[in-house]
């Protein structure tokens, strides 16, 4: 099933992106940083470019972002914006190396979180709130933490494999998905185009 999630995400992207690599040599990187104010219990509205990415929920009231490239020159044309209105946020990432190249951002745990992102290698650990995550090609795990806590639940991926465990779901092949009706308040939505989809407690 890898090397046939492989093959579609090679035939979508038209490009030879070199995702799959999680850290790399301290003395290759260029290391870059933004800061912003957020208050917890807001909306971030993400749109990232292609790389690995780590989004980290936490205790401060911030968003903080780094991010790493082997192409020291090309790591310093990443572009960042923020719009803050109220408590909305609108986040974009663009500009950069073409591969290798790692991007962390840390945000108040507490967030309703809606992420885009074309192709890489997508991680969201610690966010506490409503979840709308689309990876068109890729590896997405999304921390969901227990099944109680969401009203509407749905996850999908056209071709690869989705491994939902807190919903005790697992399935593999094309057109895969499933659909949950909770207790809970929040609601989570997941997709994945062509790639591996987890969601873990």
């Amino acid at each position: 099933m890898r090397r046939y999630v492989l093959g579609i995400c090679s035939l979508l992207l038209g490009i030879g992106l070199g995702f799959g690599q999680n850290t790399l040599p301290a003395t290759e990187l260029g290391r870059q940083s933004f800061d912003a104010d957020f208050p917890s219990g807001g909306q971030l509205r993400m749109h990232i470019r292609s790389g690995d990415l780590k989004i980290i929920g936490g205790d401060e009231n911030k968003i903080r972002i780094r991010y790493w490239g082997k192409n020291l020159r090309r790591a310093g044309d990443v572009k960042i914006s923020l719009r803050k209105v109220g408590t909305t946020g609108e986040l974009r990432v663009h500009g950069g190396p073409r591969n290798d190249f790692l991007i962390e951002i840390r945000v108040p745990k507490i967030s309703d979180l809606y992420l885009r992102m074309a192709a890489g290698d997508a991680q969201v650990d610690g966010i506490v709130g409503n979840k709308d995550v689309k990876l068109h090609a890729g590896d997405l795990s999304l921390q969901v933490g227990a099944p109680e806590e969401y009203a509407l639940a749905n996850a999908s991926v056209l071709a690869g494999d989705l491994d939902a465990g807190p919903f005790k779901v697992s399935k593999d092949g094309l057109f895969r998905s499933f659909h949950h009706q909770g207790p809970g308040r929040y609601t989570l939505y997941a997709h994945v185009g062509a790639g591996d989809l987890t969601l873990k407690p």
